[in-house]
């Protein structure tokens, strides 16, 4: 399916939810919603499936207008946080709804149900009632039962975000692999940039009701186009240091520190005295790997060990820096330590935010 919202908003009394905004959907393919708690993504999913309407704009659905057209009427599907399933029918009998509604031949609907519990691993509990189930069957059931319908649009409002840690793991990549075959516009909404990550595909960064940026997710995470859209896709958050042009073409960051600019970044900046570096926390690393490389004298503050990772804030002078390092590091709060990074590494910022420059990948 192709959507496409044409300059919608959403307004209820005086609280604006969506301000206008335009964005067409990537067909047959998955297109993720990021963005922070009230960022507007279920709002925006509401207008998508029609349980909304507009306040203004349109909602285009292959070319036709369908705002105001009621959700049953469209075809899509949707899963919600929550586990939702009909509690008194069967496994097998919840999956199977959707296409009793469409008085599906009964052989098709036990071949379907049957392959698509195949797939999400629930054959085992078919004739189980979803009260004897746990949450992660209870939510694949939800799933499969939306995935069997094979709607032209599958809206994912943060389907996976009451699951423990490996589970979700587990259920991203079925999704991943489910949502590569190219079948469905599938909509998926997080709060997670690495899950946006995972997930592939295009990424619409939302905050408080905004389209930010849209396009396809690895573009705009190499490249986000203000500072609001770094601080969206970044976690754990982008370092942000304002900063002056000197003379030299240095971005100083005063207590002694100074960050050399290319001179595609210098021409980048222009006349601007006053700018914004963004660094991202893996950036920095506590061992050099070249000349080139900037080395960071400064305290730590806090060690928090995540994992297979460590996350080191640290700080020199009115520099605040929070540094993402591999395994498990031994970072006593109060001690010094040096971290490195690549200049060519930094982000620069105008002062209103906008992007003028963005690191080079490897091979671009």
């Amino acid at each position: 399916m192709h959507l496409a919202l044409e300059n919608v908003s959403s307004k209820v009394g005086p609280q604006q939810h969506i301000y206008p905004l335009s964005l067409a959907l990537a067909p047959r393919t998955i297109n993720v919603l990021l963005g922070t708690t009230l960022a507007g993504k279920t709002s925006l999913m509401r207008l998508m499936a029609g349980l909304d309407r507009p306040t203004e704009g349109r909602v285009l659905a292959d070319d036709r207008d369908v705002t105001g057209v009621p959700v049953r009427e469209r075809d899509l599907a949707m899963v919600y946080q929550q586990f939702i399933n009909y509690p008194s029918y069967t496994v097998y009998d919840n999956i199977a709804s959707p296409l009793r509604i469409k008085r599906v031949p009964e052989a098709q609907i036990r071949q379907r149900v049957h392959e698509m519990a195949e797939r999400l691993h629930i054959t085992p509990y078919l004739q189980r009632m979803p009260a004897e189930l746990s949450g992660g069957q209870q939510q694949r059931t939800a799933l499969a039962r939306a995935l069997v319908k094979e709607a032209g649009l599958l809206l994912l409002d943060e389907p996976l975000v009451n699951l423990d840690y490996k589970l979700r793991e587990e259920l991203r990549r079925e999704l991943a692999e489910l949502f590569a075959e190219g079948k469905t516009t599938v909509v998926y909404a997080t709060t997670e940039p690495l899950e946006a990550l995972q997930m592939g595909g295009h990424v619409a960064l939302l905050h408080e009701g905004r389209l930010l940026q849209a396009g396809p997710t690895v573009d705009v995470f190499n490249a986000p186009q203000s500072i609001q859209a770094a601080r969206t896709f970044s976690d754990p958050p982008i370092n942000l240091l304002p900063a002056r042009l000197d003379a030299s073409g240095r971005a100083q960051l005063g207590e002694g520190l100074a960050v050399p600019l290319n001179a595609e970044q210098r021409m980048l900046a222009g006349d601007r005295a006053e700018l914004v570096l963004g660094l991202r926390a893996h950036s920095l690393r506590l061992s050099r790997r070249g000349d080139e490389d900037l080395a960071i004298e400064a305290e730590v503050a806090l060690s928090e060990i995540s994992g297979s990772e460590t996350y080191v804030h640290a700080h020199r002078g009115e520099v605040a820096l929070v540094a993402q390092l591999p395994g498990v590091q031994d970072m006593t709060i109060g001690t010094r330590c040096t971290l490195y990074c690549r200049p060519a590494d930094v982000f620069l910022y105008a002062q209103d935010g906008a992007l003028l420059s963005a690191p080079k990948k490897k091979g671009a």
